[in-house]
């Protein structure tokens, strides 16, 4: 009883609830994927999320709605999840050059903004992909990093002038 009761405060089913922790985690997959693909560069964005899926199942009695959403709850473990997975991923020896299709601007592009953003320091980074990639609230970004939400407004802010700098286009 005291275990049903536990899970009507904070708002989710009782721990050991299977279907009640699929329904409750179902609409921030696609959020946690995001996230893990853009943190955890080189490893794989799937065994990532599984690992935080997994880490948020055995602490999901631990959840408290009053401390923040599910959302930032579970973006906050797949984050530590895909920090955990980057330190284990091998570098591998650069591919020689092959004939392959000809680079498309856009690509260039798209690769000057993810080199960019390579630059930032990794708590710029977090907010940047919580707040842009993830589609966060500064809230919910806040809740991810651990921090104020002014500190979270003043690092976006930082990491927006500094891409700026970075990708200025000079004529």
């Amino acid at each position: 009883m005291a275990t049903t009761m536990i899970g009507r405060v904070r708002g989710v089913a009782p721990p050991g609830d299977e279907a009640g922790f699929v329904a409750w985690v179902r609409p921030h997959l696609p959020a946690m994927a995001r996230l893990a693909g853009r943190l955890a560069v080189g490893a794989d964005r799937d065994d990532v999320v599984q690992e935080a899926l997994a880490r948020a199942w055995s602490k999901w009695g631990q959840y408290d709605a009053t401390r923040g959403s599910a959302s930032a709850w579970l973006l906050a473990i797949t984050a530590d999840q895909a920090r955990k997975a980057a330190r284990r991923v091998r570098p591998v020896a650069d591919l020689a050059d092959h004939d392959g299709v000809a680079p498309r601007a856009d690509l260039d592009a798209r690769l000057d903004v993810e080199q960019a953003l390579g630059v930032l320091s990794a708590r710029q980074r977090l907010a940047v992909d919580c707040y842009y990639f993830a589609d966060l609230s500064v809230a919910d970004t806040a809740a991810v990093m651990g921090c104020s939400e002014g500190t979270v407004k003043s690092t976006l802010s930082d990491a927006r002038a500094r891409l700026r700098r970075l990708l200025e286009v000079s004529e």
